[in-house]
């Protein structure tokens, strides 16, 4: 939503998706909510470049550590502790790369305003004001593949895209979901392993000499993306506080479709997630579970659904509300 929305994806795909399944939009890079996704949905955003630090920029009301999910602040630990990894990521991805993306991404979409579809712009502007961080440039790209996800190149202004087949299947409030979950990728700085995550599921191991270490450093950069997703799950529901529209955005992303949307029903799919709970809950279930989600860049909707019931009926989230609002 990067999604990250997206819902889930193996390690193949060049996109991201966000809030939906883990995906990115053809040759260019990143969720929100993939394929089927980055984002909240699979919302599932990627991000492609070094690091958004001044659409990241701390601000009084919310600090990125206030949102930021226990096992995504563990996994960041772990991924800065791996010597080079930067300079990898840098070798990698030159300038001319970074250009391609940027260029194909806004050469065939249109950018949001106050003059073009207002509607999502001031949808954005609302969100970025709630997170306190500058609001990036938003794009709709003609997709069928329900997806959104964050571009970030070497300190330009990071920009959103959206697919359209993402606005026909959500509400407006569904939508600002999926753009304060790729907010949250910005906020919480996650642009600079959005990137590496990317490239190693794109060509990494054509790289002379890299092959040997790719498959340690995939493995360390899923596990991160998963729990940054559930961080970025928690700047939505900050956003549209509610955490039934959150929850119906990743059920969409699922098994939603327009023309059923009226009939989804979201305590029924977090029933779901708690039955999910008790069949992986024996040794062999979790066992089960664990290589099923291994190799995925988002986390299994149903469990993101749970994350943000938990998360919304804790004191941490009612304290940090109270603070904000």
């Amino acid at each position: 939503m990067a999604a990250c929305l997206s819902s889930t994806l193996p390690r193949q795909t060049i996109h991201r998706r966000f809030c939906l399944t883990p995906k990115l939009p053809s040759s260019s890079t990143t969720t929100y909510y993939r394929r089927p996704h980055r984002w909240i949905i699979g919302i599932s955003s990627i991000a492609v470049s070094a690091r958004a630090s001044s659409a990241a920029a701390a601000a009084p009301g919310l600090d990125a550590d206030d949102i930021r999910h226990p096992l995504d602040k563990q996994n960041t630990l772990l991924l800065k502790a791996i010597p080079g990894l930067n300079d990898i990521g840098k070798a990698l991805l030159g300038p001319v790369s970074e250009q391609v993306m940027v260029l194909q991404n806004i050469g065939s979409s249109v950018l949001v305003s106050e003059n073009q579809l207002p509607e999502l712009h001031q949808l954005m502007i609302e969100a970025a004001k709630i997170l306190n961080i500058e609001s990036p440039d938003l794009y709709v790209r003609q997709n069928p593949v329900p997806n959104a996800y964050t571009l970030a190149i070497n300190g330009k202004k990071p920009f959103v895209v959206v697919h359209t087949s993402l606005v026909e299947l959500l509400t407006r409030k569904e939508l600002q979901a999926v753009l304060a979950h790729e907010l949250g990728h910005l906020k919480c700085d996650h642009g600079v392993w959005l990137t590496f995550a990317n490239i190693l599921t794109t060509g990494a191991y054509t790289v002379p000499g890299f092959g040997m270490v790719a498959g340690f450093l995939e493995e360390q950069l899923f596990r991160w993306l998963r729990a940054a997703e559930l961080t970025c799950d928690r700047a939505a529901l900050l956003v549209v506080k509610d955490p039934k529209v959150v929850m119906s955005v990743l059920m969409k992303l699922a098994g939603g479709c327009p023309s059923l949307a009226d009939q989804l029903n979201v305590d029924a799919f977090l029933e779901q997630a708690r039955s999910y709970d008790k069949a992986s809950s024996n040794p062999v279930g979790w066992y089960i579970r664990n290589a099923q989600t291994r190799e995925l860049s988002h986390p299994l909707p149903v469990m993101r659904a749970r994350e943000v019931d938990e998360w919304s009926r804790s004191q941490e989230y009612r304290t940090l509300s109270r603070k904000m609002f």
